[in-house]
Formats: C-alpha cells, structure tokens, sequence
C-alpha cells in the first residue's frame, strides 16, 4: 500500500510537470480557430503545420530567418558548454585535491554567489561589456554565461572529484602514469557523470536566457531564440501559435542533449573506474 502511494504521489508529479509541455506542442499544431476557441481542446482536430511553416520559412525580421537565431543560439550554448566545463573540472580538482590559503573562503564565495539575483547584475556587467569592447558580439553572452555557470558547476564538481579515491591515482603513478595521464585515464571516467550534469546545466542557462542577451545585443541578426521569441508579442495581440511552435523548436535541442547523455548521468563512480 506504502509503494502504491508513493508510485501515484510521483505519476501526479509527472503529470503535473509534464503537462505544459503537452499543451504547448498540442497548440503548436492546432490552428487559430482551435487556439482562441472557448472550448479547451487538448487534442487538435484538425493538425496543421501552418504555425511551423511561418517561423521556418518567414522573416521576422527583414533578412533574418529563424534558423540564423537558431545558430547565435547554438553557438552560445556550446562554447558556453565546453568553457565552464573545462574550467569548472580543472578548478575542482584544484579545491579537491590541493589545500591553499582562504581555500574555504572560496568554497563559501561560490555560495553567496549563487544567492545574488542575477539582474541585479545587468548593470555592472553591461558597463563592463563596454569597456571589454564586447558589446554588440556573442562572446559578450559567452563570458557571461560561463561566470553564472561556473559556481554551481565547481561545486558540484568538487564533489564528485573529492570521492575518487586517491589510491586509484598513487596506484597509476606507480604503473609509470604521469599527472596529465592520470586525470585524463583515472579522473575524466570517474567525474564524467557529475560533468555531464553540470553541462546540461550550463546548456540550460546558455540556451534559455533572455535579460542579458537583450541588453548586451543590438543587432537583431546577431539575437538569439528567447529574444527572437519576443517578436511574437505584439501591443495588440499576440501570435500564440508561432509562440507554441517556436517554444517546441527551442525544447528539442534541450530533449536532444539530455537523451543523449542521460546514461553518464545515471552511471555511477563504478562505471567510471571500469572505463577507467
């Protein structure tokens, strides 16, 4: 009876959270008629790709498509990605392994850094885009992307570093392994896991965010999807069917890039040493 509560408690919770996402690709197939009909209807009946077709094969803007913000975005999220990566897995192995001064300082200053809003930085961070010269480019989103990600991921990182054991790398030394071999061979296998999740992380920030790419970009070919999305939104009314489609196109790469690393999420340290 326990077990039957709890497996019902999570189906409500999956329901609950999965049910936007149905709504949002079910309008994204109905037509206009069905949108702003006064009877809900979950199911379209009559599909149509209509709403696809104007977003794939229009201009929002005069001589921009939808694919070119598709590719700013891409391109944001993946530097963004690789970056914040490497630099989170290299300063995790530094705070796991190493002991140096004020080393707790900065384990509680990556905390307190999470906890500042971060619009509250959409000031001091558009000034020094100015002064960088960065202003108007994507390496202004990169840069920023990576420093909101980074935090979370040397964090989270650090974890997964501190529970290898440091006889798996003494043993490779003692095999005649040097230091770059052994955090490539030993290392990069055990904390893959940890680092897969916090690049679905840093991929989720790159991809979905919005203030920032609207302040520090002024070009409108160089936006990116959530700021292109902006253009659905009239003053009078509003294209809900573009917007649901539009929405369901700036999902899937988000679904894409969680299948196809969701089996290094769930890969335990074991896996890692195996491979290792």
């Amino acid at each position: 009876m326990k077990r039957a509560v709890l497996n019902a408690t999570g189906l409500l919770v999956a329901l609950f959270a999965v049910f936007p996402v149905f709504w949002m690709i079910s309008t994204s197939f109905k037509p206009n008629r069905e949108i702003f009909s006064s009877t809900p209807q979950p199911v379209p009946r009559e599909p149509t790709l209509q709403h696809y077709r104007e977003i794939l094969t229009g201009n929002l803007i005069p001589g921009v498509t939808f694919t070119d913000f598709f590719v700013n975005s891409l391109l944001v999220a993946a530097a963004t990605v690789l970056v914040s990566g490497l630099i989170a897995l290299l300063a995790a192995t530094a705070v796991a392994r190493f002991r140096f001064r004020l080393r707790t300082s900065f384990l509680i200053m990556l905390l307190v850094v999470q906890m500042i809003p971060l619009e509250a930085l959409v000031i001091p961070l558009f000034f020094m885009i100015q002064r960088l010269g960065l202003y108007n480019t994507l390496p202004s989103l990169i840069l920023t992307y990576i420093g909101f990600s980074l935090p979370f991921a040397v964090w989270m990182l650090r974890g997964f570093v501190a529970a290898v054991p440091k006889e798996l790398e003494e043993a490779a030394a003692i095999d005649g392994a040097n230091r770059a071999q052994t955090f490539w061979r030993i290392l990069l296998p055990l904390v893959a896991p940890g680092l897969v999740a916090t690049s679905i992380f840093s991929f989720i920030v790159a991809w979905n965010e919005l203030i920032f790419a609207l302040t520090f970009i002024n070009d409108q070919s160089r936006y990116t999807l959530p700021v292109a999305m902006t253009f659905f939104f009239g003053r009078d009314d509003t294209a809900w069917g573009s917007v649901m489609a539009a929405s369901t196109l700036l999902t899937l790469p988000v679904m894409i890039f969680f299948i196809a690393v969701q089996r290094r999420i769930v890969s335990g340290l074991v896996a890692g040493a195996v491979k290792g």
